[in-house]
C-alpha cells in the first residue's frame, strides 16, 4: 500500500521505537513524539526517510492536541496514530506514594485518553485513520506489585470499547489495541520501583520489534486487536476460570520471576521526568533461568489443567 502518515506517541524507546523503525523502513512518513528530544532525534537518525520529532508529555493534552497539529500542517493528514507511552511502578499499593499511583495512571490511562480525543478529532473530521492503543496483559489479569499499572490498564479496556461503539458511524474509522505480555523494553528498570527488587519481564519474553510486527499487521489489516505472547491466553485462562489457584500461584511466581535478584532502595524511576533508561542489565535473562522459568509455567500449566479436570469429574457426577 501507499505511504502513511504514522504519529508515534511512546517513539523513544522499546515497542514505540521498534513500531517508528518498522513503518518507517516500510515507507511511511513517521512522527515522533515521547518527552525528551534528545531520544526522539537518535530514533529518527536511525530511521529511514524524514521523520519530524515532536517532543510532547501525554499527560498534557495541550501537548498532544499541538502534536496532532504540527502532523497535520507537515503532511496534511494522520492515517495511523499508535499510541504505546506508558510508565510502571512496583511495589505493594500501601508502599506506593500516592503521587507516583496517581502519576501513573494519569500517564497510562489519561495520556492514551488525551491520544484518542486529539486522533478520533482529526479522523472525524477527514473521514479515516486508525488508532493502535497500547494495551497489555496486564488489562485482563492483575499481578501483585503493580496495582497502578493494572488499574490504568483495566480502565483503558473501558475507554476502547467505547470509542469502538462510538465511532461505529465512522466505517474508515478504527479503534485498535495491541495487547503484549513480556516484552524485553526497558520500562521495568526504568519503572518507579518500592519493592525492594529490580523488575524484570517473566518469561517467556517477546522482542519488542515482534509486537512492532502486529502493530504493522493492525495498521495494513484493522481489526478489533492483536495479542502477543505465547502464555497469555494461558494466564488469562487461570486468571478467569480458576480465581483461587490462580491467586496462590501468582504471588510466589512474580517474587521469582518477575522480580530479579537485584536490589533496589525506593525511587520514583522515570515517571514524572524522563531520564536515561537502562537496557539490559537484570531484566535480561539468563539460560538457566529461562529453563527454570519454563518448568514453574509447565508446573502451574499442570496443575490448571489437573483443577480443570476435577471440576469436570465433580460436574458429571452431580449431572449423573
Amino acid at each position: 500500500m501507499g505511504s502513511r502518515v504514522v504519529v508515534l506517541t511512546g517513539a523513544s524507546s522499546g515497542i514505540g521505537r521498534a513500531a517508528a523503525l518498522a513503518f518507517a523502513a516500510h515507507g511511511d512518513q513517521v512522527v515522533l513524539a515521547a518527552r525528551d528530544r534528545a531520544t526522539l532525534e537518535a530514533v529518527a537518525a536511525l530511521a529511514d526517510g524524514d521523520p519530524l520529532v515532536v517532543p510532547a508529555d501525554v499527560t498534557r493534552a495541550a501537548e498532544v492536541e499541538a502534536l496532532a497539529a504540527a502532523a497535520v500542517r507537515r503532511h496534511g493528514r494522520i492515517d495511523v496514530w499508535v499510541d504505546t507511552a506508558a510508565v510502571m511502578a512496583y511495589g505493594r499499593f500501601e508502599d506506593l506514594p500516592h503521587e507516583v499511583f496517581d502519576r501513573v495512571v494519569t500517564t497510562d490511562l489519561l495520556g492514551s485518553a488525551h491520544v484518542a480525543r486529539a486522533a478520533l478529532r482529526v479522523f472525524r473530521r477527514q473521514g479515516h485513520g486508525t488508532l493502535i492503543m497500547g494495551s497489555s496483559l496486564l488489562a485482563h489479569v492483575t499481578v501483585p506489585y503493580m496495582s497502578a499499572y493494572s488499574t490504568a490498564k483495566w480502565g483503558l479496556r473501558g475507554l476502547f470499547r467505547t470509542l469502538r461503539q462510538e465511532t461505529r458511524d465512522l466505517p474508515d474509522v478504527h479503534v485498535c489495541w495491541v495487547a503484549p505480555g513480556s516484552v524485553d523494553t526497558p520500562i521495568y528498570t526504568s519503572a518507579a520501583n518500592y519493592a525492594r527488587f529490580v523488575g524484570r519481564p517473566p518469561p517467556p519474553v517477546d522482542s519488542p520489534e515482534r509486537v512492532a510486527d502486529a502493530i504493522l499487521g493492525l495498521a495494513d489489516r484493522p481489526r478489533t486487536g492483536a495479542t502477543v505472547g505465547a502464555a497469555n491466553r494461558l494466564i488469562q485462562a487461570g486468571f478467569v476460570l480458576f480465581p483461587p489457584l490462580y491467586d496462590a500461584l501468582v504471588t510466589p511466581l512474580m517474587r521469582n520471576f518477575g522480580l530479579s535478584r537485584q536490589a533496589a532502595v525506593p525511587h520514583d524511576g522515570n515517571i514524572f521526568t524522563p531520564k536515561p533508561r537502562t537496557e539490559g542489565g537484570p531484566a535480561r535473562w539468563t539460560r538457566t533461568q529461562v529453563a527454570s522459568a519454563t518448568v514453574a509455567a509447565g508446573t502451574a500449566a499442570t496443575l490448571l489443567t489437573l483443577s480443570a479436570l476435577r471440576g469436570l469429574t465433580a460436574a458429571r457426577k452431580r449431572a449423573s
